[in-house]
């Protein structure tokens, strides 16, 4: 994909100002493709009605809301707050279910952090963590991916 720029708008005052980022829309995963669920928690959520990312990112919203979710599945707060960041970070097209857990794990837990997150900085964490556990350098994102992720964050819808 080729990086875009921004087209200049005229202001009220005539001096020309950016213009801003189109919105994209938030992308949505197969409850089963998110990472570090159980088959027995797979199996709870769709009983409670939560079949793609989108939904458990929406029914999570709030934490009156995840403390009711984690009520009716009968689990830890924590598991909650935990799936609701990385369907949140999975709402990035880029991120998806392959590398929220990874973004998660680097230190990021919403796009709104990701979009301020120094992305040299964020990048070596990447690296670190993906040599560190599966010692392969490969598997790590390139920084021109990430950056298509930061992107892609700012315009969320």
């Amino acid at each position: 994909m080729k990086p875009h720029s921004h087209r200049l708008s005229q202001s009220p005052e005539g001096s020309p100002r950016p213009a801003k980022p189109k919105e994209i829309a938030s992308a949505d995963w197969s409850i089963a493709l998110l990472p570090g669920l159980s088959t027995d928690d797979h199996t709870r959520l769709i009983a409670c009605g939560v079949h793609t990312t989108l939904q458990l990112f929406n029914q999570g919203k709030t934490a009156e809301a995840r403390n009711h979710l984690a009520g009716q599945l009968q689990i830890p707060i924590r598991h909650i707050n935990k799936w609701v960041a990385l369907a949140d970070l999975a709402r990035i097209p880029g991120v998806g279910c392959q590398y929220c857990g990874l973004l998660l794990h680097a230190g990021v837990a919403s796009p709104t952090q990701l979009a301020q997150t120094p992305l040299d900085r964020l990048h070596r964490q990447m690296l670190k963590l993906q040599v560190a556990t599966l010692q392969r350098r490969d598997l790590c994102p390139e920084i021109g991916e990430v950056e298509q992720w930061s992107r892609q964050a700012r315009m969320l819808g």
